[in-house]
């Protein structure tokens, strides 16, 4: 992978999904299929498209003759503040965002199977450098995708959201494997169908992906009555951006009621949504954004991050951030009293691990009182050290601290830690927590560590130093599959090479009636190879009336497979 200054600036955790392109193994048919689509989209798109989106794709180097090379489009990016890498297929949504905050776009090195040609519910280099690279040379649009990523990486997911990703993933790898058999495929959709529909109350993670969908996927901007195409879904489908723009899919204003409409992948949108400009996209954004935990905090964000059975972090207002997996954490009346871990935990504050302070250090966990001391009128946060000194924090002077949540502290002072002139952190030995009778913390459990604060202010998923955490997310199990072509698969792609060597002035069609036989033999079927042959003619203004031959027999082969009327039809208009 060839670097640039925003990859570099790529954290180690996410470097895990990260897959060489694949470049070599793309065949002829490859670089066909991605030729025919960007011909195709290019001519309808540009009366349909957002108007940055031809402009886009010429700032971001993206070829129409050949699939783009990752190299080749990084080095133009970095020119946008963007950066590319290639994935394998789907990944985690949350992985997905953090890489968009960062102003990286993950393109699936694959490109779809050419029975998918108009669409495909899996991502694929099409979707992903066609659909979403080009669009993102637009100022505004890139803000708000960063933005997006940044507010959408700490959306808390659930242990069903990850099951249904799993799902949707193993189905997009059959789907995209022309040898997979129907009852397999059958199944997965079976087994996806039965997810969806005992989803649950849906998690923030949930609610933010439908927000995603309907706008960064399949969003249209403008008026009800006069839009455009923006989102990358419909800029890389044949089918879905002219089937988009009939008036039997519903349109409907762009408002944060969208996340109560879920998606289906593997078919065609029965509705979208229609945003008047890109600012307003941002505006629902942070709608939707102050209802989650990260900006809710309360006993609201301690639960999210309870709930969500995974490693989470829990901020206080002095600074301090608590990261691990949250269980046991105590609340009444609305209001949490105790934050609890169970096990391995660290602590930090502007996002860097605090010294002393690892997993290895908190192995067991974590626990601390939320709230403000019954008397005194103080805030422990605010209170200078002399003022500390005059209270009786002293190393090896003995303090009870008396929450007004009826959590008592006692023990020996030992140390404190401040951040920004606020102080997070007391110790203490010889320390006992108590709470209506309930013994939290016991002297002979070590050291005493309390968070300073009297109010979460934040909760999200994911440790806050993902790197000194140890977090990473791991390449998926499950790898899209390596397709081993057989000899009859190998002599098609040999044809389309041929074809294309002779379209670019690298090699000679000796007799092209000889090597339209051979595809009538062989390959009666092949339609858009084919139309290849049709363009390549035309372009020798050919007169000996094998032209006339080719478009014949396209005309039998949509007489054959109604299937194939659109693609061949509007591939004729392509050739002119």
């Amino acid at each position: 992978m060839e670097s640039n200054e925003v990859l570099d600036k790529l954290p180690r955790h996410l470097m895990g999904l990260v897959i060489d392109q694949p470049y070599n193994s793309y065949t002829a048919l490859d670089h066909a299929i991605w030729r025919y689509v960007m011909r195709r989209n290019i001519r309808h798109l540009s009366r349909v498209a957002h108007g940055s989106y031809l402009n886009g794709l010429k700032k971001t180097g993206i070829s129409i003759d050949a699939i783009p090379h990752m190299y080749g489009m990084n080095r133009i990016l970095s020119e946008i503040g963007w950066a590319a890498v290639a994935v394998d297929g789907f990944i985690p949504p949350s992985a997905f965002m953090e890489f968009q905050a960062y102003k990286v776009l993950v393109i699936a090195a694959d490109i779809r199977p050419i029975d998918q040609i108009e669409y495909t519910p899996a991502p694929d280099i099409i979707h992903e450098a066609a659909g979403h690279a080009p669009i993102i040379a637009d100022p505004e649009y890139a803000e708000h995708l960063r933005f997006f990523g940044e507010i959408g990486s700490r959306a808390f997911s659930s242990a069903r959201d990850y099951e249904l990703y799993e799902a949707i993933r193993h189905l997009s790898i059959l789907k995209a494997d022309p040898y997979s058999g129907t009852a397999e495929i059958a199944e997965a959709e079976a087994r996806l169908s039965v997810l969806e529909k005992n989803i649950g109350r849906p998690s923030e993670m949930a609610l933010i992906r439908n927000l995603h969908w309907w706008t960064v996927e399949y969003g249209l901007i403008g008026s009800l009555d006069n839009y455009k195409i923006y989102g990358a879904g419909l800029l890389s489908s044949i089918g879905e951006s002219i089937n988009c723009m009939k008036p039997g899919v519903k349109k409907i204003p762009y408002s944060i009621d969208a996340v109560n409409y879920n998606f289906d992948i593997t078919t065609q949108q029965p509705q979208l949504f229609v945003t008047p400009d890109f600012n307003h996209l941002n505006g629902v954004l942070n709608e939707f954004a102050d209802k989650m935990a990260l900006r809710v905090g309360g006993a609201i964000g301690v639960h999210r991050a309870e709930s969500s059975g995974n490693t989470a972090t829990v901020e206080f207002d002095s600074g301090l951030q608590v990261s691990g997996t949250f269980k046991d954490c105590i609340y009444e009346d609305g209001d949490i009293v105790y934050i609890r871990t169970a096990g391995p935990t660290s602590l930090s504050a502007g996002n860097r691990e605090i010294f002393m302070h690892s997993k290895r250090f908190h192995a067991s966990g974590f626990g601390s009182p939320v709230g403000r001391l019954r008397a005194g009128g103080f805030s422990l946060e605010a209170m200078s050290e002399s003022e500390l000194d005059d209270a009786g924090f002293q190393p090896g002077v003995r303090q009870e601290l008396v929450f007004e949540t009826g959590v008592v502290v006692n023990g020996i002072f030992n140390y404190l830690k401040s951040h920004k002139g606020k102080n997070i952190l007391f110790g203490f030995t010889d320390c006992t927590v108590t709470y209506k009778g309930e013994v939290l913390f016991r002297p002979d459990w070590g050291r005493y560590d309390m968070a300073v604060g009297e109010d979460v202010i934040s909760a999200f998923q994911g440790p806050a130093d993902p790197d000194a955490f140890g977090f990473e997310f791991d390449a998926p199990a499950e790898h899209t599959h390596k397709i081993l072509y057989d000899d009859s698969a190998k002599r098609r792609h040999k044809l389309y090479q041929m074809l294309r060597d002779a379209r670019g002035g690298k090699a000679a069609l000796p007799d092209i009636q000889s090597f339209y036989n051979s595809v009538l033999s062989e390959f009666p079927m092949e339609w858009l190879l084919f139309l290849e042959m049709h363009e390549f003619l035309k372009s020798r203004k050919d007169t000996s009336g094998l032209m006339t031959t080719v478009t014949n027999h396209l005309e039998k082969i949509k007489a054959t497979d109604p299937g194939l009327v659109n693609v061949i039809s509007d591939g004729l208009i392509l050739c002119g």
